[in-house]
């Protein structure tokens, strides 16, 4: 039997937030509110708010839809934070590669190594493209970005691209490869991807026994490939000070959605059709009359949003417990939300986040150096 293998033995855990880029913020699911808007004073609200309570990394998310381009946001937000870690998400193939990892060096050497990336392998907005095509192309981008990070040179060859030029001006802050891969997806070819050459696996919420048998798969994958992986958890969050008052708020938080608009919001992102999403449509069909698909995990969410669809809700103790479950299979990651995100971000920083040992990826795996880094944007001679 394949048995789960994980590339972070440290027991502490990167607990990280969401920024909503992408118009998906509401106190009641479905229902605009101007003061929640995608703006930057909005979004960049959040990832303060999150930095001061704590949180070790943010999730920037991607979408065409209204909201705003990722690396740009990024890059303003950058400056007014301390600790945090950026998650920026990135769709693989919108950008020269070259000129990709030259943006995402100068982004990491803003944050002075507190860079992570978020890769996206969907079409391009009014494109589209056989899925394993574009598991090809994103293959390839990937590594050429680590081809220049780590190598004096691009030489690169392939179905897409055809590359061979001087890395210098692409060296980012972080060492030992560079920033950490993030990379979601449930089907063959996007596991392969990631198993081959990402660093942590996000997974949408489903039952244990599912999430068990999905992180022994990619264990066995990543192996084939004679790598280990981390396991990360995406899942929205509902935490109160007693199980009543968190799955009243669950009720409320729905009680507007009309069918008709949960469709609509639903189906406007271009991974709606996906088949992570459809997997967590066909769970949400077998939860209970409450929308439970197992004890404290509720599907209510996906019924208006794509994506991830789930919120563990519950007491603190609880939330908590549920998490150690997860814990103990192998996951070192979660990347937690809530509505409205400035609010639940205060009540998972007051109930949950001291009862953690909480650590930064890039540092535990050392990526981030104990001294600045001799780069062309640090102390390297000019040319």
């Amino acid at each position: 039997m394949s048995e789960i293998r994980i590339r972070t033995e440290d027991p502490g855990l990167e607990v990280a937030y969401f920024s909503d880029l992408c118009n998906g913020d509401y106190e009641f699911l479905g229902v605009p509110d101007g003061s929640l808007r995608s703006s930057f004073d909005h979004c960049s609200d959040i990832v303060k708010r999150a930095d001061q309570n704590g949180f070790k990394n943010i999730l920037l998310p991607s979408s065409y839809q209204v909201g705003q381009d990722v690396m740009t946001f990024a890059a303003g937000v950058a400056p007014q934070t301390s600790q945090i870690n950026l998650l920026t998400a990135l769709r693989m193939g919108e950008m020269h590669p070259p000129m990709l990892a030259r943006s995402i060096s100068t982004l990491d050497h803003i944050l002075k190594g507190r860079l992570t990336v978020n890769i996206i392998s969907s079409d391009l907005p009014g494109t589209v493209m056989d899925g394993m095509e574009r598991y090809r192309r994103s293959a390839e981008v990937i590594q050429i970005l680590k081809q220049a990070w780590t190598r004096d040179e691009i030489d690169f060859e392939g179905e897409f691209y055809g590359l061979k030029l001087n890395t210098e001006p692409v060296k980012p802050y972080q060492q030992n490869g560079g920033p950490l891969l993030y990379f979601g997806g449930i089907s063959p070819p996007a596991q392969d991807l990631c198993a081959q050459f990402c660093d942590v696996f996000l997974m949408w919420p489903e039952t244990e026994d599912r999430i068990k048998e999905t992180m022994k798969g990619m264990s066995e994958k990543a192996a084939s490939y004679g790598r280990s992986i981390d396991f990360g958890y995406r899942v929205h969050m509902i935490v109160r000070e007693t199980e009543k008052e968190a799955r009243e708020y669950a009720k409320r938080l729905v009680s507007r959605l009309e069918d008709d608009r949960a469709n609509e919001i639903k189906h406007r992102a271009q991974d709606s059709r996906s088949a992570g999403v459809l997997r967590q449509d066909e769970l949400r069909n077998m939860a209970d009359s409450d929308g439970y698909i197992e004890p404290c995990l509720w599907s209510g969410i996906g019924r208006g949003r794509s994506g991830c669809g789930s919120a563990i809700v519950g007491d603190p103790g609880q939330v908590l417990e549920k998490m150690q479950r997860y814990v103990d299979m192998g996951v070192r990651s979660f990347v937690l939300s809530g509505y409205p995100l400035l609010d639940e971000c205060d009540y998972i920083a007051r109930y949950i986040l001291p009862e953690l040992k909480l650590v930064s990826f890039p540092e535990v795996q050392q990526r981030r150096p104990s001294s600045e880094p001799v780069t062309p944007l640090t102390t390297a001679p000019r040319h």
